[in-house]
């Protein structure tokens, strides 16, 4: 698939995406249950993290992706390490409640499992995100050191 034909889909999507948070405020307008509200309404923001990864995706297409300065990294490393702790806590926690279903209805069973898999998907997307991006797109000290030096004419010595 081409460039523009990529950029062209997630403009579509995106568009699509909007769409689907627009129907979604609509159809709770007036709802007062707040189970089917609260449902629809994640639903809705989860549509628009779709638009907002697309967006993500696409302005990867357009323009240069700027490397993540050492120390921003780390800062950066530091939080994901937090949150990744934060949701091994929520994973074990929704895991022993599904462990014990017995009790709950089918509404709590299927909201509970729901956020549990949404908890799953939280836990690899920071480890991709430390491992893809984190980790390659820091530019470190060394590395531009490193890099002026394999570009220096004479590396150093006096008329090469």
């Amino acid at each position: 698939m081409s460039k523009e034909e990529r950029l062209e889909f997630y403009k579509e999507q995106m568009e699509v995406e909007k769409k689907i948070v627009e129907a979604a405020q609509k159809a709770v307008k007036g709802i007062k249950n707040p189970l089917v509200r609260e449902m629809i309404l994640a639903v809705a923001l989860d549509s628009q993290k779709h638009e907002t990864m697309l967006q993500a995706l696409r302005d990867r297409l357009v323009g240069p992706s700027p490397a993540i300065d050492e120390k921003v990294s780390e800062e950066i490393a530091n939080a994901i390490q937090e949150h990744m702790e934060l949701e091994a806590l929520a994973l074990k926690k929704y895991k022993e409640y599904i462990d014990n279903l017995s009790f709950l209805d089918n509404k709590e069973k299927i909201v509970i499992k729901a956020i549990y898999e949404d908890e799953l998907r939280h836990s690899e997307l920071l480890k991709w995100i430390y491992k893809s991006i984190v980790e390659k797109e820091t530019l470190i000290e060394e590395d531009i050191w490193d890099h002026m030096w394999e570009d220096a004419f004479g590396h150093g010595t006096p008329g090469g």
